[in-house]
């Protein structure tokens, strides 16, 4: 049984809250049964995604790429700038048979509830 609520016609949606829940961005554990899938592009990406996502552009994962390791066989939390492409990257995960719902809002949700962004070097990034 999927812990995700899917919606009509497609994957289901999350809000930020519920995403740093399911992925334990939401405590000091850093524990969570889901994966954060980031898909955005790699400027994007390094100005400041939430530590310990992981990065799969949108374009690679259209053009056939593979998951990476860390999210294989794990439900994934789908996230971009503003809900539009973790959408596209939901539908085309579940329809290659992955448990996977997107981020309302995407990043600048995130940002905006106070939730942790941090650049490729590891510091205080800002979503771009």
């Amino acid at each position: 049984m999927s812990i995700f609520r899917r919606t009509q016609g497609g994957p289901g949606r999350v809000n930020v809250q519920e995403a740093a829940a399911r992925t334990g961005h939401d405590n000091a554990d850093g524990g969570g049964d889901a994966v954060l899938l980031d898909v955005r592009e790699p400027y994007e990406w390094q100005a400041g995604h939430a530590p310990r996502a992981v990065h799969l552009s949108l374009s690679a994962l259209a053009a056939g790429a593979g998951l990476p390791a860390r999210a294989q066989a794990r439900p994934l939390i789908v996230i971009c700038r503003s809900g539009n492409r973790s959408r596209q990257a939901a539908e085309l995960l579940v329809a290659r048979g992955s448990e996977a719902v997107d981020v309302v809002g995407g990043m600048r949700d995130w940002a905006k509830a106070g939730l942790p962004v941090v650049d490729a070097r590891g510091q205080s990034g800002t979503v771009a």
